[in-house]
């Protein structure tokens, strides 16, 4: 597998003509986001397999007017497997990023690729799109929300990151988002070690068994 970071002029078509010099090279894309944007230029990151000439693709990908560089790098994977979003805001959310990172830490050393990555947001609507981006974030497996109010968009949010797969961890707090998480956790330095827990293929927390209880 090879990863690259395609710095390109931003416009209609251009994901398109990359992705077809990639078909041509039977590539198999694994991985693709966009991760900057700065006036009318854009980074693409992208993983691809089964490449089996890597110096002419990136030959090929540079050649095209709307790419103004074409970079191989080391994969995402190399650092990250899985990865855990923590969203909402106050002093609880600094205590789940540090349980959550303390934890990941310990994981990590048992050969986990697991990070943390914390989003401090505020009101409903913030809430609900903060949310379903996360659950479109490449590599997300957990979400953590930590307040003292959560319900409406945010409960509809939660519903369907989980009907994608996600695990969603609330701390204790009124409203109707609780109810509609995996698990509900009080203290919030434990909420956050529980999700990593949750997701560590080196732990033996099964989440399964979790479902619903309010610790």
């Amino acid at each position: 597998m090879i990863a690259l970071n395609l710095l390109v002029k931003e416009g209609a078509g251009v994901l398109n003509r990359i992705t077809k010099i990639i078909l041509e090279h039977k590539g198999n894309i694994t991985d693709i986001d966009v991760t900057g944007k700065r006036k009318e230029r854009v980074m693409i990151y992208v993983e691809i397999e089964d490449i089996k000439e890597s110096e002419k693709l990136i030959k090929q990908l540079s050649a095209l007017d709307s790419v103004f560089k074409a970079t191989e790098v080391v994969p995402l994977k190399a650092a990250c497997d899985k990865k855990i979003v923590v969203l909402g805001g106050g002093a609880q959310l600094a205590d789940i990023a540090k349980g959550a990172i303390n934890e990941a830490d310990r994981h990590n050393l048992r050969g986990e690729r697991i990070s943390v990555e914390v989003i401090p947001t505020v009101g409903e609507e913030e809430l609900e799109k903060a949310i379903k981006a996360a659950g479109n974030m490449t590599k997300t497996e957990a979400v953590v929300l930590g307040g003292s109010l959560m319900g409406g968009k945010i409960t509809d949010a939660v519903k369907e990151i989980r009907e994608k797969g996600l695990i969603v961890i609330s701390t204790n707090m009124a409203g109707s988002a609780p109810k509609e998480c995996d698990l509900v956790v009080t203290e919030p330095v434990q909420a956050g070690v529980m999700s990593v827990t949750a997701i560590a293929d080196t732990a033996s927390f099964e989440i399964e068994k979790q479902r619903k209880r309010v610790y």
